[in-house]
């Protein structure tokens, strides 16, 4: 993968982390991996930030994570349809 087509990567990441996820969720995953600042966090340390408990961190991440996941293969199932109608 270049640099150009992983930048396009990122930007819908981003896009679907604004449209699917709800702010906690998008907060955990952004400080979990690093993704604001290029810092990742433990999940630890983000229950203490958000002041509530690792485990729902933990919780939090999982779900979020299933979410984007969900939508992406969405979009993969999609866009194969799409190629398929093409031919």
């Amino acid at each position: 993968m270049d640099e150009v087509e992983l930048k396009i990567q990122v930007k819908k990441l981003y896009q679907k982390m604004a449209k699917i996820l709800k702010n906690r969720e998008r907060t955990v995953l952004e400080l979990r991996y690093g993704l604001a600042n290029g810092g990742s966090k433990t999940q630890r340390e983000i229950a203490k930030l958000l002041g509530i408990s690792r485990s729902y961190v933990s919780r939090i991440e999982k779900r979020a994570i299933k979410k984007l996941s969900k939508a992406f293969n969405a979009n993969v199932k999609i866009d194969i349809d799409d190629e398929d109608d093409e031919e």
